[in-house]
């Protein structure tokens, strides 16, 4: 009896120990909040003082402190750590809140973050100001982009789009009245499209105008025709159509002047013209021209899409520029164009001078991430911002098709303004595909 209930008992463990494996391939966030978690927070309990110490993320006390514990605690005088002032564990990780002494700021911690990876035993480990004198470590206890599964709450609103999941676990938002030009960069392959048809994916749903320019024959935009108001395939249409939003944009701008107001959502919601986002698919062929003749044109188109970037924010018109390098060498007014696109996404890339050429002006910190990134993880990027802060993002798999059922589904929320009819997209007709031929080849049976 005692060697049955042994045995029961062996395998028991077993079963439990099979079941924690199976847990830490398929289901990270169980195996996370049953293990992962109180391992982590009793290391990060247990060698926090140490740890800080070891990485240079303490301040020599005051000469009073220094009395008052020399003299009446009658301690050791020690360097001063970040007093932690709140732990709060999550289904990807942990959040520590940390009060900072007089010497330190958060660069120090961001500076610092991979050494305090690898002391906690942790995926990653994010810095972010909460307010002066506080900071946050966020940290990622596995590898939240390896299955990329965006929460349920994540529905777009608003002009607020949910476009890709971040490193520690946060939803990455593409939010248009905060951040209303952008550029993303990457190469082919990168996840560059898909990050697009995310955000395609999610406009569809809102209230808004698509306006598409497609160099490529629409080979990228066409298959949402139905859901957009507007769409350029060849370089000389899209300079139209600029010219058609600029000559818009200055009658949004007298009908602001008429109510004395300074911005579009100032207006009453009558006569409050519709919100456009023109997604721009591969910049690159706005700027490259064959022949001498073409660059006036050209240098027109250019300098409209500038000063779209420069104002258009005010009367609802938002640029999306995609491209796989934007830099000085595509030719004049490229880099003027660059500085108006606030919001930065870089898949990818095949040199380290685009990586620079996306990120190295607003967050030079995240350029080495980016020729981090490996060739068979696409759809994993960098998004930066103005204020020196970026993160790995990775955009869920979208299939062409699904973004173009969406597009169809959405269908009757399409504007349909004026000053765009010329450029209106016709639903084209996808022709059959040819039969296969038959494997085998039947044979005539005779007598």
């Amino acid at each position: 009896m005692n060697d049955i209930a042994t045995w029961v008992e062996v395998g028991g463990v077993a079963a439990g120990a099979g079941g924690l494996g199976y847990a830490k391939v398929r289901a990270p966030r169980v195996y996370w909040s049953l293990v992962g978690l109180p391992v982590t927070w009793g290391r990060f309990t247990w060698t926090y003082r140490d740890t800080m110490e070891v990485c240079g993320l303490t301040v020599q006390p005051s000469g009073f402190r220094a009395f008052m514990t020399r003299n009446l605690a009658r301690r050791d005088v020690r360097p001063i750590a970040p007093k932690v002032r709140r732990v709060s564990p999550t289904s990807t990780g942990l959040r520590v809140v940390l009060r900072l002494p007089a010497g330190l700021e958060p660069a120090d911690l961001a500076a610092s973050s991979e050494r305090l990876r690898h002391a906690w035993g942790v995926r990653s480990v994010t810095v972010a100001e909460t307010k002066p004198g506080y900071v946050e470590l966020r940290m990622t206890g596995y590898d939240v982009l390896q299955r990329v599964r965006m929460p349920r709450t994540a529905k777009p609103r608003d002009l607020v789009v949910p476009v890709a999941l971040r490193e520690d676990g946060s939803v990455f938002e593409r939010d248009y009245r905060k951040v209303p030009m952008a550029l993303t960069l990457g190469a082919n392959q990168s996840g560059k499209s898909m990050y697009q048809r995310n955000l395609i994916k999610g406009l569809a749903r809102l209230p808004v105008g698509l306006v598409g320019i497609d160099c490529k024959r629409g080979v990228e935009h066409g298959r949402y025709a139905p859901r957009l108001s507007a769409l350029a395939t060849t370089a000389d249409i899209a300079g139209q159509l600029i010219d058609a939003l600029v000559t818009e944009m200055e009658d949004r701008f007298d009908l602001l002047s008429l109510y004395g107001v300074s911005d579009l959502w100032e207006l009453p919601a009558e006569v409050r013209p519709v919100p456009l986002v023109v997604l721009i698919d591969e910049v690159a062929e706005l700027f490259l021209v064959t022949s001498k003749k073409d660059e006036p044109a050209r240098d027109r188109t250019v300098m409209q899409l500038v000063r779209l970037g420069q104002m258009a924010r005010a009367i609802g018109i938002y640029l999306e520029v995609c491209g796989q390098r934007f830099g000085s060498d595509l030719g004049r007014g490229a880099t003027a164009l660059r500085a108006q696109l606030t919001g930065r996404v870089v898949h990818r890339v095949n040199d380290k001078q685009t990586a620079e050429m996306g990120l190295g002006d607003i967050a030079p910190d995240a350029v080495m991430a980016v020729t981090a990134i490996a060739p068979d993880r696409p759809g994993v990027a960098v998004a930066g911002d103005t204020s020196g802060g970026w993160s790995r993002i990775r955009t869920p798999e979208t299939t062409p098709d699904e973004a173009a059922a969406v597009c169809r589904d959405f269908a009757h929320l399409t504007p349909d303004p004026a000053f765009l009819a010329p450029f209106r997209p016709v639903a084209r007709a996808v022709p059959p595909m040819p039969a296969a031929p038959p494997l085998m080849q039947p044979r005539p049976v005779t007598d």
